[in-house]
């Protein structure tokens, strides 16, 4: 069982979104949450499903969460934290990566973590050895069982110096969220520095933490033995802005985004007004619209921040089918993040994927066998057809490339979407999308 999404497609979206909390920040700050010896809130929570998951797991080690009915914001209360069962950790975790970021604040809280066998979109390895490496680095024993992966530190957690191979985001924030009680002082080099990490290091400054963020990707952390809570509103979520952004230039559509912010899209902007697209910046929002004109090819790279964000690139590259000539994207955050262009080329897009390096600079995928650049040919007519969604922001990509084909398409695996998207199919309605939901039997 399962819901198909039904779209027929030609209606251009116009219209109102309002983007809430970072899916990228919003799990993290409820993770942050444990390190404390009081109640935090967090504000600007937005209705996904990671933030269910991240719920049922801190419930099911002994936090109480509370939901604002009218605002939403959550007040989650960690006095009680305990073991959980590994089979109820399982069960609650879903295909969540979360988990592991419980890892540092329960070893603090409760002297030990369990972690089952993680999930996630399959867009790339995504290894959690990164991780494990971290908190072995802080004195934590690694066990690994059948079940999964149960992680203590008989003598606390000690302050040590590490250098990321990669500015991993999952990682930096496991040093973060390590390193804040740990004993003695942290430095963390080529740390991520995207937005939702500054954000994160707010919340934990304002529990009592002493972190400072020094040039060339430094982080220095100063741990102390306890943490108060905090009272925070979650920064806006620049990649589900940035994708209402893809969905207007693709269905030729004029759309504003409330909540979203200017200085988190730079990188963005650049690129949607290079391709032809045009945005005018309020002090609420950003709107979003086609000029009629048509669209112009470009060469792109992803790159970690302040870089052109690999979340961003898919649904652009639908917007690039529709771009008159050839335009080059060079992947070099994730492998994988090409296996959703299948569905596009059955629609009708021109994509060649290739194994070598389409870029200014060789990235770190270069002669390993991964299909990470593509050569897309514009414009390409789109036709409706059926389509499975691989992951969340791919996934997305496709439904915006079936709002602007013709015909119909029927869409399965909605529910992924649901994991960052806030009420996406109300949003879409919203905007004068022609959906309609029905059940698969």
């Amino acid at each position: 069982m399962g819901k198909v999404l039904t779209i027929h497609g030609g209606v251009p979206l116009k219209g109102t979104v309002n983007v809430r909390g970072a899916k990228n920040l919003v799990p993290k700050a409820m993770v942050a949450a444990l390190l404390g010896d009081s109640p935090s809130v967090l504000r600007n929570v937005p209705e996904i499903r990671d933030v269910e998951i991240v719920t049922s797991l801190l419930q099911i080690h002994g936090v109480t969460v509370e939901k604002d009915p009218e605002t939403g914001d959550l007040t989650l209360d960690p006095r009680g934290a305990t073991r959980a069962p590994s089979k109820e950790i399982d069960t609650h975790a879903g295909d969540s990566r979360i988990p592991i970021l419980f890892c540092g604040p329960l070893i603090h809280s409760i002297g030990e973590a369990f972690i089952p066998d993680l999930g996630g979109c399959r867009i790339g390895d995504r290894p959690i050895d990164f991780h494990l490496n971290v908190l072995r680095a802080f004195g934590a024993v690694v066990d690994k069982r059948v079940e999964g992966i149960a992680i203590s530190a008989p003598h606390g957690l000690k302050g040590a110096k590490l250098e990321l191979p990669f500015p991993s985001v999952g990682a930096t924030e496991q040093v973060l969220l390590s390193a804040v009680r740990a004993e003695g002082i942290t430095e963390l080099k080529n740390a991520a520095v995207e937005p939702e990490i500054m954000d994160l290091i707010a919340i934990l400054q304002k529990m009592g933490a002493i972190i400072q963020v020094q040039t060339d990707r430094v982080i220095r952390i100063e741990g102390v033995p306890t943490l108060t809570s905090y009272n925070h509103m979650a920064v806006p979520d620049r990649n589900e802005a940035a994708s209402w952004a893809s969905a207007a230039l693709v269905t030729e559509g004029d759309i504003f985004v409330a909540g979203a912010r200017q200085p988190d899209l730079t990188a963005f902007l650049n690129i949607y007004r290079k391709i032809g697209g045009a945005f005018d910046v309020h002090d609420d929002g950003i709107r979003f619209y086609h000029t009629g004109k048509p669209l112009k090819p470009l060469v792109l790279e992803t790159d970690v921040h302040p870089g052109f964000m690999t979340d961003w690139q898919q649904p652009l590259v639908v917007a690039l089918t529709q771009a008159a000539g050839v335009s080059i994207v060079h992947e070099t955050v994730y492998e994988n993040r090409f296996g959703f262009t299948e569905a596009l080329i059955r629609m009708g897009a021109t994509i060649q994927l290739h194994r070598e390096c389409l870029g200014s600079v060789p990235c770190r995928f270069g002669q390993r066998n991964f299909l990470h650049s593509a050569v897309i040919t514009g414009p390409a007519p789109l036709v409706g057809r059926d389509i499975d969604i691989p992951d969340l922001r791919g996934g997305f990509s496709h439904l915006i490339a079936a709002l602007a084909a013709e015909g119909t398409s029927n869409v399965t695996g909605i529910e992924l979407i649901d994991r960052g998207y806030e009420r996406f199919l109300d949003k879409l309605q919203g905007l004068g999308a022609s959906v309609e939901i029905s059940e698969r039997g």
